[in-house]
């Protein structure tokens, strides 16, 4: 081997140690995991293993609980998604326009979500969203309206939940949306205006294609961060009402710490990986399609 490519060797080693320690050998056994019935029983003598191969996956897509999970994080998924981007975009539109004062303040104000812990956050949004003693309902009495049970309600619940995380996600894409804009060449504005194109056109053309990469990156970051929708649930409606905001990890957390079926747990979290392994290649594919990988 080459002095220079055993260097390079010698200089990786120690990350390679780190990460084949905390992710891959922990992956590969949380695999092996789907493969058996593992359960308390096996934790007192491994004699009670039995290895059942494809026994929890065929089990998983027989078991109305999953497809319904299933369901809800999709849900959450297709809406959630294209709202925070859409959000998180506008917002870094108005703080890169020259004309905004403040910017700086509403940067901070924006992004301290981000840096608030997640239940923390979720248990003050409990409470803005009671039924009884909300401040969201306060306002609607305020002016008029009937109040809304927002946790206890299926038709409900999720769109909470959804509007939590957009606020929660908004100012860390804001910032990746911010810095896309800041790297675009003015020159191409100027060039735009000269041409007479409008104010929508010049976003159209100009803006967005030369956002491509960096829409991409924040799509794949917050659709992998969406499909692993367990803190919302949890804490602000422990999986109610009706099941309705039950998400795929909720169920594997169900799985494994409540019934102590470790095996379908481990085999939850697969398919959870599978379906997102899945999506994200096709989403690279596409932009590699359009140029923007």
């Amino acid at each position: 081997m080459k002095p220079r490519r055993m260097a390079a060797w010698v200089f990786l080693a120690p990350a390679l140690l780190v990460l084949g320690a905390f992710f891959v050998l922990p992956v590969l056994g949380g695999f092996a995991l789907s493969l058996t019935d593992f359960d308390p029983y096996a934790l007192a003598h491994l004699h009670n293993l039995r290895f059942i191969g494809l026994g929890n996956y065929l089990a998983l897509l027989q078991r109305p609980e999953f497809w319904s999970a299933l369901g809800n994080t999709l849900y959450f998924v297709l809406v959630g998604v294209p709202l925070s981007m859409a959000s998180s975009l506008g917002a870094a539109l108005l703080l890169n326009h020259r004309l905004t004062r403040w910017s700086g303040f509403f940067r901070t104000a924006l992004f301290a979500p981000v840096v608030t812990t997640l239940v923390a956050a979720a248990v003050v949004w409990r409470y803005v969203f009671n039924t009884r003693f909300g401040l969201v309902n306060g306002l609607l009495s305020g002016l008029g309206l009937d109040p809304v049970d927002w946790l206890g309600d299926p038709r409900w619940a999720m769109p909470t939940l959804i509007l939590f995380a957009v606020w929660k996600n908004l100012g860390y894409n804001m910032i990746l949306f911010l810095a896309g804009l800041q790297a675009i060449p003015p020159q191409l504005y100027e060039a735009a205006r000269i041409d007479g194109a409008s104010a929508p056109r010049t976003f159209w053309h100009v803006t967005l294609p030369m956002l491509g990469p960096t829409t991409l990156m924040v799509g794949i970051l917050t659709l992998s961060g969406y499909f692993q929708m367990f803190t919302e649930p949890y804490v602000i409606t422990e999986g109610g009402p009706l099941q309705s905001t039950v998400s795929v990890l909720y169920l594997m957390y169900e799985d494994g710490f409540k019934w102590w079926n470790l095996g379908m747990a481990s085999a939850v979290a697969f398919m959870l990986f599978v379906l997102m392994f899945a999506i994200t290649s096709g989403l690279l594919l596409f932009a590699r399609r359009r140029g923007h990988a």
